[in-house]
């Protein structure tokens, strides 16, 4: 009968470690995404005032412009900085909306639209703006993943003596769920 508790406890315990190994290793997947998005976001912030500074060469009827992208800029950095998920996803949506706005205007300076230094930082926007997408989508999936498991039986009672908490998703503001209106950004 001896053997047999110990081997219950044995058991018992192996399965409390594995539930606890499990739940480090999702802890540690949320900080890993957020750590690629916090990469791109790095990038595109050093990218953004080559990209501003090309356009004010051609553009000076258009500051206004080129100043909510700035200050945009700055609200996601600092949002970044912060790990603030929430002020993230708000700065985010300024952002995006600002380059919109920037690279439809530069529509109307065929020079800019010629230059291949613009042509470059355009591309590599964007291109880094897809990458941002990617990493938040894997982001969310793995903050998914953690709080379900910390909050399923028996993960819960693991979770709850070892302290483990849940993370904010990165949430998209309404405006960027909804259509853009492409000929309004060609008017701005």
């Amino acid at each position: 009968m001896s053997i047999i508790f110990w081997i219950v406890i044995a058991v018992a315990l192996f399965y409390l470690v594995s539930v606890y190994n499990g739940l480090v290793e999702v802890k540690n997947a949320v900080s890993k995404a957020w750590a690629n998005i916090d990469v791109l976001l790095k990038q595109r912030h050093d990218e953004l005032p080559k990209l501003i500074d090309t356009c004010k060469q051609y553009m000076q009827h258009e500051q206004e412009t080129l100043e909510r992208v700035i200050q945009a800029r700055a609200r996601v950095s600092s949002a970044r900085e912060a790990h603030n998920v929430g002020a993230l996803g708000v700065a985010e949506t300024a952002l995006r909306s600002g380059l919109g706005q920037l690279f439809a205007l530069a529509e109307s300076y065929p020079d800019l639209k010629a230059s291949e230094q613009f042509v470059q930082l355009q591309s590599r926007i964007s291109s880094l703006e897809n990458n941002i997408a990617d990493r938040r989508e894997f982001y969310n999936e793995s903050v998914n993943i953690n709080n379900v498991r910390i909050e399923q039986f028996p993960g819960v009672l693991v979770a709850k003596f070892f302290n483990f908490k849940g993370f904010e998703l990165l949430k998209f503001v309404a405006e960027e769920l909804q259509d853009v209106d492409v000929a309004a950004r060609f008017k701005s």
